[in-house]
């Protein structure tokens, strides 16, 4: 497990920046936080990282936002309103959980809604908020689900 210390928004961006670069691709990537913990930055610095121009924005209502003007696409999941797997299955996101499939990189906001949708080797991430406003604890792990 890698941790790093976020001191504000931009250096999460920036600490996601550099994880990106070292990740091997395809990949699933998803993160864990409160409200507010910065998943939606760490995800601008994917994109960033990735070389893409576009503007970053949470899909909370839309669910998945594509990124494919860099390197390679990044797809940008909320599950936060979703409630069970079979919701996201009917959505057909199943494809982009396949990394046999996927040709970019899947990263997912509030995972813990559609337990079940991932399988095999994926990265977990956590943002935790701590005591001082802007700081920001981030642990990052390889896993099997």
């Amino acid at each position: 497990m890698q941790t790093y210390i976020s001191k504000s928004v931009i250096h999460t961006e920036k600490i996601a920046q550099k994880f990106i670069k070292k990740t091997s691709k395809p990949a699933i990537i998803l993160l864990h936080g409160d409200l507010g913990a910065g998943k939606t930055h760490f995800v601008k610095g994917i994109v960033k990282g990735l070389s893409s121009k576009n503007m970053v924005t949470s899909p909370t209502f839309t669910i998945m936002n594509c990124y494919d003007d860099g390197k390679i696409p990044v797809y940008h999941f909320d599950m936060y309103r979703l409630k069970n797997v079979e919701e996201a299955i009917e959505l057909g996101f199943e494809e982009y959980f396949d990394l046999s499939l996927l040709k970019g990189v899947s990263v997912v906001e509030w995972p813990e809604n559609v337990k079940g949708l991932f399988k095999g080797k994926v990265i977990d991430i956590k943002i935790e908020k701590t005591a001082k406003p802007d700081y920001r604890v981030i642990k990052i792990e390889e896993v099997v689900c």
